[in-house]
C-alpha cells in the first residue's frame, strides 16, 4: 500500500525542487532586462545580476513556429558591476521578435512580456515610416540612507507606467538619469551603486525591457553637482556609464567621453557630453571641448536628416545665463549657432534637461533659419516654478513645473513629414502639446 505513493511524493518534491531553482534563478536577476540599440540587423540586450552568473537569452519572431535561437553566454563580472551586453546579429529588420532571459542556464519568469522590433529597411523602398520617442531628465529615485533630511527629492514613480502605456519607439535619457549623492561620487564602488540602485526600480523594469534606451549624461551621472573636467574619478564615471548603458557607438569623432550617435528611420541623433571637456572658466570657456564641436560641427553639416535631435544636458538655446546654462559660456553658443545658420542646416531640434521644469525655445535667425530647444525635466525629480527667469526665446505658454515627460512624434510622408510634441504629467494627462514649423 504504501509503494504507490512513493511517484506520487517523488513528483512534489521534483516540483518543490524546480520551483525552488527558478526562484533561486531570479533571485540573481537584479535588474533588466533592457533593451539597448536597435538597428535593421542588429540589437543589444542589457542585464544585471546579483553576482557572477551566466547569462544568456533565447529569441524567434513574434508570432512564428520557429524554434528559439540561442545567443551567446556571456558571464557577468564584479569589475563590471555585473552588468553584460548581449547583442544579437541575425535579426530581420521591420520584425518583432519575443525574447527569454536565462541565468546560469535556467529560464528567469518575468510578469511582463519581453520583445523589440527592430527599424524597418525603407531607404530606396517607402516614405520614411513614422514613430514616436520619449525624451525626459531628471530620474531622482529616493535612499533614505543617503538623502538629504526632509521631504523626499524623488517620487511619483507611476509616471514610468505611462511612459511605458505610451508606446514610443524609443527613449532618449537626457541626463540626471541618477544622483550620485556624497558617499557616491567618492568612489568607483559608490558610482556602481547609485547605477544599481536606481536601474533595479521596480517600475522600470518592463519599460526598459522592451523599449530601446538611449542616453547621455549630465552632472549628476558624471560627478558632484555641477561638475567639469577636472573630476578626478571620471574614468570610473565613464566606465560605469558604459557599463548601465549599452551604445554602438560612444567616443564618435576621436573623443573620450559619451559622445555619440544613432539614426533612426529619416532622423539623426547627436548624443553630446556637456561634462568630460566642460572648462572652469565660463569666460572664453567651453562645454564641449574643440574636439567634439569639431566633430559635432562635421557631422551635422554631412547628415541628410529630415531631423536633426541634438540632446544635450544643459539648456541650449535659453537666452538666460544663470546655472549651467549655455548662454553662459557665450562664446560657443554664438560659434554653433553661427555655424548651424551659416550652412543652413535645417531641421536643428536641441533636447536638453537639467533644469527642473519644461519649456520650448524657439529662435529665428536673420537669414530665416529656425531652431528649437525643448526642455524636458523633471520625470521624478522635484520641480520648480521658474516662469519668471527672462528667457526671451520661449515659446509663449510652454513653461511646465510639474513632474512630466516629453513624447515626440515624426509623421507623414516625405514632401509633409511633421514634427510634434506633447508633455505628460504622471498620470498620463496631456499638459502642454506643440507643432513645428519649418
Amino acid at each position: 500500500m504504501r509503494t504507490k505513493y512513493i511517484p506520487f511524493i517523488f513528483l512534489f518534491v521534483l516540483v518543490c525542487t524546480c520551483q525552488e531553482v527558478m526562484n533561486a534563478q531570479k533571485s540573481l536577476l537584479k535588474s533588466g532586462p533592457l533593451l539597448g540599440p536597435t538597428s535593421l540587423r542588429d540589437v543589444t540586450l542589457w542585464l544585471q545580476t546579483t553576482q557572477e552568473a551566466t547569462v544568456h537569452f533565447t529569441y524567434k519572431a513574434k508570432g512564428s513556429k520557429d524554434v528559439y535561437r540561442k545567443s551567446e553566454r556571456v558571464t557577468s563580472k564584479k569589475v563590471d558591476g555585473y552588468t553584460v551586453q548581449i547583442h544579437l546579429s541575425d535579426v530581420i529588420p521591420g520584425t518583432t521578435y519575443i525574447y527569454k532571459t536565462f541565468i546560469n542556464n535556467i529560464e528567469v519568469i518575468l510578469s511582463y512580456p519581453t520583445e523589440f522590433t527592430t527599424q524597418t529597411h525603407w531607404q530606396f523602398r517607402t516614405d520614411a515610416p513614422d514613430f514616436s520617442f520619449i525624451a525626459g531628465s531628471c530620474f531622482y529615485v529616493n535612499d533614505e540612507s543617503y538623502d538629504r533630511p526632509g521631504k523626499p527629492y524623488g517620487g511619483n514613480y507611476e509616471i514610468v507606467n505611462e511612459m511605458y502605456k505610451s508606446k514610443p519607439n524609443l527613449m532618449v535619457w537626457l541626463g540626471d538619469n541618477i544622483y550620485l549623492r556624497e558617499g557616491d561620487y567618492e568612489s568607483r564602488s559608490g558610482i556602481y551603486h547609485r547605477h544599481t540602485h536606481t536601474r533595479s526600480l521596480p517600475e522600470l523594469q518592463p519599460f526598459i525591457s522592451s523599449i530601446p534606451q538611449y542616453a547621455i549624461w549630465d552632472d549628476h551621472d558624471y560627478g558632484p553637482n555641477d561638475s567639469d573636467w577636472t573630476y578626478p574619478l571620471k574614468d570610473h564615471a565613464l566606465d560605469a556609464f558604459q557599463d548601465f548603458w549599452p551604445s554602438e557607438s560612444y567616443g564618435a569623432g576621436d573623443t573620450e567621453g559619451v559622445t555619440s550617435s544613432f539614426g533612426w528611420n529619416d532622423c539623426q541623433f547627436f548624443m553630446l557630453d556637456d561634462r568630460w571637456y566642460r572648462t572652469v572658466e565660463v569666460e572664453n570657456g567651453t562645454i564641449l571641448g574643440d574636439l567634439q564641436k569639431y566633430w559635432f560641427k562635421e557631422a551635422i553639416k554631412a547628415s541628410k536628416a529630415r531631423y536633426k535631435f541634438v540632446a544635450v544636458g544643459g539648456q541650449f538655446l535659453s537666452d538666460f545665463a544663470a546655472y549651467e546654462n549655455f548662454a553662459n559660456y557665450k562664446e560657443e553658443r554664438a560659434e554653433i549657432i553661427q555655424f548651424l545658420d551659416d550652412n543652413d542646416i535645417k531641421g536643428v531640434v536641441f533636447l536638453t534637461g537639467d533644469r527642473h521644469h519644461s519649456e520650448i525655445s524657439k529662435m529665428v535667425t536673420e537669414r530665416g533659419n529656425v531652431f528649437y530647444d525643448v526642455t524636458s525635466s523633471a520625470i521624478t525629480s522635484s520641480t520648480y516654478d521658474h516662469s519668471k527667469e527672462p528667457n526671451t526665446l520661449r515659446v509663449e505658454g510652454s513653461m511646465i513645473i510639474e513632474r512630466n515627460f516629453a513624447i515626440f512624434k515624426v509623421s507623414g510622408d516625405k514632401k509633409n513629414r511633421k514634427l510634434s510634441v506633447v508633455f505628460k504629467n504622471t498620470t498620463g494627462q496631456d499638459v502642454y502639446s506643440y507643432e513645428f514649423g519649418n
